[in-house]
């Protein structure tokens, strides 16, 4: 991975992250590459909170991977810092190549930069190829999470 660079999202780089967002079946139904304008909106408010960080995974000038990392502090746990680790995404081109380990192996190590004890992701039900990455590098389905839709 030598020739990868993890960094800051920035506005031109939105239009990449969406494409592979949208880039499955989940992602499709959910996501609208044809107008960035809500995303970008997005990006506006994540780049001004401290504790969300949006990078992007670049190798030879071209987005390859990305992920949101949100660093939460908490009362439980004695009053522990958590990180939650979602959107990982990796260009259909770069799977199974490692590049998908190299940005959760970030992520880890970020989360422990800012001091957190526990990391933190979901995973659709559907994804049963993600549930095994996750669990290959440690992580355990402990917990049953719900979502309410607004």
């Amino acid at each position: 991975m030598g020739d990868l660079e993890i960094r800051p999202a920035t506005a031109d780089d939105v239009a990449a992250i969406v494409a592979m967002l949208a880039d499955d079946s989940l992602g499709a139904q959910r996501e609208s590459p044809d107008d960035l304008t809500p995303y970008l909106t997005a990006l506006e408010r994540l780049a001004s909170d401290p504790n969300q960080h949006l990078v992007v995974a670049v190798r030879g000038g071209r987005i390859v991977g990305t992920l949101q990392l949100t660093i939460i502090p908490g009362l439980s746990r004695r009053g522990a810092t958590r990180s939650i680790t979602e959107g990982v995404r990796v260009h259909a081109d770069e799977r199974g190549g490692g590049l998908g380990t190299h940005l959760i192996e970030w992520a880890v190590d970020e989360s422990r930069r800012q001091d957190c004890q526990l990391v933190q992701l979901t995973s659709d039900n559907t994804r049963t190829d993600a549930h095994r990455f996750y669990e290959r590098l440690g992580f355990t389905a402990s917990h049953v999470g719900f979502k309410l839709h607004l």
